[in-house]
């Protein structure tokens, strides 16, 4: 069974990890969609710290990923349907734009699962950019005091 799953996987973390590893559950093969920076821009306020190239290749490392596909535009009908996707693993942020109602009709219609995860709440890519910017705010003896 091919598993497919979509993400920005900016600044690779264990919480990425963590929901890769579970998507790799469902099935024996796990490609990952890897958003491109005007995708993610298309519906977050910033593009990622680290370019399409360097997350696609962080992904492609991980043992658990079989795959990655960069797509560019916000839609994952023809994405699974050149895969022949059998499960497709959804976050919990999912929602009922478009784009995501659009994959649910046409995994539905072909007899395909869908599976909503929740996050990892050990960390987020958020909240690593949020302690760098905090680091910056910190005079220079203190900085190092607050990683330990």
């Amino acid at each position: 069974m091919l598993v497919y799953t979509v993400g920005t996987f900016d600044l690779l973390h264990v919480g990425h990890l963590a929901l890769l590893e579970q998507c790799r559950t469902f099935g024996d093969k796990l490609v990952v969609g890897v958003a491109s920076d005007s995708v993610v821009n298309s519906y977050k306020p910033n593009v990622p710290v680290v370019p399409l190239e360097e997350r696609r290749e962080m992904l492609e490392a991980l043992r658990c990923v079989d795959a990655v596909r960069p797509y560019y535009e916000l839609e994952y009908v023809s994405a699974c349907r050149e895969l022949n996707v059998d499960v497709f693993v959804v976050g919990e942020d999912w929602g009922t734009n478009v784009h995501n109602i659009d994959v649910e009709r046409y995994l539905k219609k072909e007899g395909k699962k869908i599976h909503q995860l929740s996050y990892n709440t050990r960390t987020s890519s958020t909240a690593i950019k949020q302690c760098v910017l905090d680091q910056n705010f910190l005079p220079p003896q203190a900085r190092h005091a607050s990683f330990h």
